[in-house]
């Protein structure tokens, strides 16, 4: 397997993340991504020997069609997303399920007084939001989509 070029989190002036990666393949309209996930110490001198910095392989799936005609597995590519679609995902993902959770467990412990069944419905409302974000997944896949340098 090919060496993946680092470039970490990158901020040019377009306000742009980017990972360097390669493509492990293409399938329909899908071509799939190696890059590394690396925290911001991961560059350190001693990173090696600390705890504290970490790497992480990912695979990350492309749907941007020029760009699939255009490469082939093993090609060496840059993978692009902006800081907006990157905040609108966490937001998605995990600043409205907080949210969710939260007011439902203030509410169900205002109105029943029972704290196990304000844990249990504050759990199992994040069942439905999980399920609309399923059935949601295409659209959301357009939104918060990647694309190459």
């Amino acid at each position: 397997m090919q060496k993946i070029l680092h470039t970490d989190y990158e901020n040019d002036m377009s306000n742009k993340i980017k990972h360097a990666g390669i493509v492990e393949s293409i399938e329909g309209g899908c071509m799939k991504v190696r890059i590394m996930q690396t925290s911001a110490c991961s560059g350190c001198k001693i990173s090696a020997h600390c705890s504290a910095s970490d790497t992480k392989e990912k695979l990350v799936d492309i749907y941007d069609k020029v760009s699939i005609g255009q490469h082939v597995a093993g090609d060496a590519v840059v993978v692009v997303a902006t800081y907006q679609t990157a905040l609108q995902a966490v937001l998605v993902g995990f600043v409205y399920p907080f949210i969710i959770l939260v007011a439902t467990l203030v509410f169900i412990l205002q109105v029943s007084g029972n704290e196990v069944l304000a844990a249990l419905s504050s759990l199992g409302i994040l069942i439905p939001y999980y399920f609309i974000v399923y059935l949601m997944r295409e659209k959301l896949r357009q939104k918060f989509s990647f694309t190459l340098e």
